[in-house]
């Protein structure tokens, strides 16, 4: 999208560097890595640096309102309400695919959005990695806010953190030694020293809880969790752990699991922006569009795009059971943007990542993750056996 920060990256690139870049991680750390790192950052001007903050700002603006909560309550099963999930979520993650609009123009439309967060560790150490091995143009940042590689890392222990030492901050996952994102968690325990620890292994003495290692007993007093509770009774129906996540504790979420669900797919009919395709729930439909190849059909509850259906059908509609629990989306056209060495262009996607500590009017943005495709959607299934794909991150014009 900047035409000269590209040209530098692309003269500078090489295959040989690409495969260094990944030996480095490997040897930082071994058999960590689980997922394709795209070959190249996205660089991104002022001005779609600008409308994908006005977008970000609208939606924040509908998460503030006093009657959100009270809107997504619903939302909620019954059976996984968290008490004590506060006012706003801690983390936001907004992803946008990059299009362009009817004047010919690069923009951002919103694809999804969550109240949980996402790869903060990773993201940083990639950030970082990218500028060592290739040639980045000055004045480019995947940061927001004026911060730098050390500010950033500062801020985020501090906010991961509070007040707590670090051996009594854990970052919770099901099995996090055989998750893919388990990169991430490696790098937040070096980064801010907070362990990750398995679900399973969380023990429970009325509101106490805490986890054991080298045979002590250590209270778990901040909880930044990355379990997707949802995912979890899904898949794991008869799991039998001590820890009650529906109870009262004497720990602090961060964040809360409710915000998994207020902020979601459920959401997203709430918003209303030149930014956000139109969106409603398959059960307030009054009428089936006509023009279903112009629609995305996505179940409330779904990880990693599963469930989605791209090319819609009225039978696929008609046979829903649940209609209350999927939304019909106005597709959004990647628009191919991003050029890699051949000439040839890959679409984007570009997630904003946002930390909003207790008791701030609004939250901040810290990075940004990003992905690239060849395929008819961003997920890995339909980028196999393709380069310059994967995951990566944007650098913005900071001035």
């Amino acid at each position: 999208m900047i035409s000269n920060p590209r040209k530098k990256f692309n003269d500078s690139f090489s295959t040989e560097k690409y495969q260094e870049l990944l030996q480095q991680i490997e040897n930082d750390y071994p058999k960590q890595l689980d997922f394709r790192i795209a070959e190249t950052p996205i660089f991104c001007d002022r001005d779609f640096k600008i409308k994908l903050l006005t977008a970000c700002n609208d939606i924040v603006d509908v998460i503030k309102k006093p009657d959100f909560k009270a809107k997504t309550e619903a939302s909620i099963p019954k059976s996984q309400y968290v008490p004590n999930d506060g006012e706003h979520p801690n983390f936001l993650a907004i992803d946008f695919a990059v299009t362009k609009d009817e004047n010919g123009e690069v923009s951002p439309q919103l694809i999804e959005i969550q109240g949980f967060p996402s790869l903060f560790g990773y993201q940083w150490y990639l950030g970082e990695k990218y500028r060592e091995m290739f040639d980045i143009a000055d004045g480019l940042s995947p940061f927001f806010n004026r911060l730098t590689a050390d500010t950033y890392v500062e801020e985020m222990r501090a906010f991961l953190l509070g007040d707590e030492d670090p051996e009594n901050v854990i970052l919770l996952e099901l099995y996090p030694e055989e998750q893919k994102t388990r990169l991430d968690f490696a790098i937040t325990k070096k980064l801010f020293g907070v362990e990750p620890v398995c679900l399973t292994k969380v023990k429970q003495n009325g509101r106490e809880v805490y986890y054991e290692k080298d045979g002590r007993k250590i209270p778990i007093k901040r909880i930044y969790n990355r379990v997707i509770f949802d995912d979890l009774k899904r898949n794991f129906p008869d799991l039998q752990t001590e820890f009650d996540y529906t109870q009262e504790i004497d720990a602090q979420w961060i964040t809360n699991p409710n915000w998994f669900f207020r902020v979601s797919k459920f959401t997203m009919p709430l918003f209303k922006s030149k930014y956000v395709p139109s969106c409603n729930y398959v059960s307030n439909l009054k009428e089936i569009p006509d023009d279903l190849e112009n629609y995305v059909l996505k179940p409330l509850y779904s990880f990693a795009g599963s469930g989605v259906k791209i090319n819609v059908t009225k039978k696929d509609i008609t046979e829903i059971k649940d209609p209350e629990n999927f939304i019909l989306q106005q597709k959004v056209n990647y628009e191919p943007i991003v050029e890699d060495i051949d000439g040839k262009l890959i679409k984007a996607e570009i997630r904003m990542l946002y930390i909003w500590p207790d008791g701030e009017v609004r939250p901040k943005l810290m990075t940004n993750l990003s992905r690239l495709s060849r395929g008819e959607m961003i997920g890995v299934d339909y980028n196999k056996n393709f380069d310059w794909v994967g995951g990566s991150c944007a650098f913005f014009e900071e001035k």
